[in-house]
């Protein structure tokens, strides 16, 4: 049975961009695929206020995720640990034998400024990994203002974002915050079916990655630049889910506009939150609220499990507690396509099934 998804990703896919996908093939070496890169890579400069280079993977986010560490650092990484995705970065640190370290936070809590500058202090560091959206907890980092300490203190330490579930659902404004790495998969606010990884890098970036020893092949920017201006990958590109992200930059762009794509999900966001606070309650810090993904805390102790297959059988999912939080949270996305009516008819169900 088809379920409209209200899960943190893979999310609702919309029939038009799903059919994108089944425009005639194109060879990746023609003219043809170099335009529909070439148009593909100028609206995400757009959409992520960048005139950097972005590239395209064909990978998971986590597969750039690794990539990114691997040319980050000629000395030591800092991960910022403050839930399960957060804490993935720094395994894979550790899994490719880079020297690091973590500063945390308990999940619910955000990492800060300040927790960020006490850590960048001893010297030590010369990049820094931390998720803008993390979502496990519902919970959006203060990236702008951690970049923000970090390059009038520390110009020298590289800051890597993992915009995996708030790219494209929130604002980031790449260039004016002076990130260095910005990456996310297709599966979540582009609204896209999984496989394809968006990746901004910095100029500065791609310029440490030359000094990196054992950088690797398949995500080094070296190799990516060697096709660049071509508009080409080195490696065979994911060419439908690329036609279908074109569609929907368009959609993005020009028939919704970004202003009113950012604030379409900061009403979904308010909305859920505010039923949350009605109904149940709310698991992370109310300062840090994610605009993308609500972490609805189970304060009623319903079976979360039961409920989701109640909802299975109306046409819908979201998404239970992750990890540790399991029946103790439920999460519910409000990304992508997704609109304020959708939000509003899920959350209608809910209390109709719970008799709230």
């Amino acid at each position: 049975m088809y379920k409209k998804l209200f899960t943190p990703g893979p999310t609702h896919v919309r029939e038009k961009i799903l059919n994108a996908q089944a425009a005639p093939m194109l060879h990746h070496r023609t003219k043809e695929y170099s335009e529909l890169q070439r148009q593909a890579t100028t609206k995400l400069q757009q959409l992520l206020y960048t005139k950097q280079h972005v590239y395209l993977y064909a990978s998971s986010s986590t597969g750039m995720m690794e990539g990114s560490v691997r040319q980050a650092s000629k000395k030591k990484i800092l991960n910022t640990v403050n839930g399960a995705f957060s804490k993935r970065w720094h395994e894979i640190t550790v899994a490719n034998n880079i020297p690091c370290d973590t500063v945390e936070a308990p999940w619910g809590e955000a990492i800060t400024p300040e927790l960020v500058d006490e850590a960048l202090s001893s010297g030590e560091y010369d990049a820094l990994t931390v998720v803008f959206n993390e979502t496990s907890t519902g919970l959006m980092n203060p990236v702008k203002e951690i970049a923000a300490l970090v390059r009038e203190k520390y110009p020298e330490v590289l800051i890597l974002v993992d915009g995996v579930s708030g790219m494209a659902g929130a604002k980031i404004e790449f260039d004016a915050w002076g990130l260095d790495v910005c990456l996310a998969g297709t599966q979540k606010c582009f609204a896209l079916p999984p496989g394809l990884t968006v990746c901004a890098v910095s100029d500065r970036a791609r310029e440490r990655a030359l000094e990196i020893p054992n950088a690797g092949y398949y995500f080094s920017y070296q190799q990516m630049d060697k096709k660049y201006d071509k508009h080409q990958t080195p490696a065979t590109p994911a060419v439908s889910l690329i036609q279908a992200l074109n569609a929907q930059l368009d959609d993005i762009l020009v028939v919704e506009g970004l202003e009113n794509h950012w604030k379409r999900h900061e009403e979904m966001a308010a909305y859920v939150q505010n039923w949350a606070r009605k109904y149940f309650g709310l698991f992370s810090d109310e300062k840090y609220l994610s605009l993308t993904l609500t972490n609805v805390k189970n304060t009623r102790g319903i079976d979360v499990a039961e409920l989701n297959n109640r909802l299975a059988l109306r046409g819908a999912a979201i998404s239970n507690g992750y990890g540790p939080l399991k029946e103790k949270c439920f999460r519910i996305a409000h990304m992508g396509d997704l609109t304020l009516d959708d939000a509003k008819w899920i959350t209608a169900q809910i209390e109709d099934i719970l008799e709230l």
